[in-house]
């Protein structure tokens, strides 16, 4: 049977696809960043009897606040890095589709290891557990699933622009790769110094704000 479909729809469907993986992505970053506020409880009355009052009150709660805003930057990263990304890639597939839907897992994940940074960072005796879960749950998932996205997708250029220049596909390579690399030696240090690897990733992710290197073409 003959094939009907022009290479213009083929290439229309395309980004049709990817455009709707875009979407929902943007949707469940927003959902995500949205429901680590919800860990920064509204106090009740006998709450302000226990503290001394609102003041004393709102100024224990200095941890969640931490949590929130650290968390809120990661996931801003993660969203912005995602941008970044989609373009980068000239379309989608399945497997692609699914990698993604790793990723956003360990997106919408976040605010349960915020929730425990929160509790449990100024608690000296679950402190450590708290910031190694956190750099588990909240940074090192989300780099695996990251990695598989971007290695996959430039494997035989299946889904990448192929205009791209081969050197800055290997730098991007490379550097997504030590980047899971040091997020894992970090996590090993946390379970013996949690207050020096979390300082570490409070640094790491203070430096991914700055602006991410600009696509390299080759000459056409």
């Amino acid at each position: 049977m003959k094939n009907n479909i022009s290479p213009t729809t083929e290439k229309d469907n395309r980004g049709l696809n990817k455009t709707r993986l875009e979407a929902f992505c943007d949707g469940v970053f927003a959902i995500a960043i949205t429901l680590l506020i919800l860990e920064v409880k509204i106090p009740k009355h006998a709450d302000l009897i226990l503290y001394g009052g609102l003041r004393p009150y709102l100024v224990q709660l200095w941890p969640d606040y931490f949590a929130y805003v650290f968390s809120f930057l990661v996931i801003g990263i993660w969203w912005s890095n995602h941008h970044y990304l989609s373009r980068l890639f000239t379309h989608t597939d399945h497997y692609f589709s699914m990698l993604t839907i790793g990723f956003l897992m360990s997106i919408a994940f976040l605010p349960f290891p915020t929730a425990l940074l929160g509790d449990f960072i100024s608690d000296t005796t679950h402190r450590s557990t708290a910031i190694s879960f956190y750099i588990f749950g909240g940074l090192l998932l989300p780099s695996i699933f990251w990695n598989l996205m971007w290695r996959y997708g430039i494997n035989k250029k299946r889904l990448i622009d192929k205009r791209l220049k081969e050197s800055f596909i290997k730098g991007l390579t490379r550097m997504y790769f030590i980047s899971l690399i040091f997020i894992t030696s970090v996590l090993a240090l946390s379970f013996f110094f949690p207050i020096v690897s979390f300082s570490i990733m409070i640094a790491v992710n203070l430096f991914f704000l700055k602006a991410p290197k600009k696509p390299e073409y080759a000459n056409t």
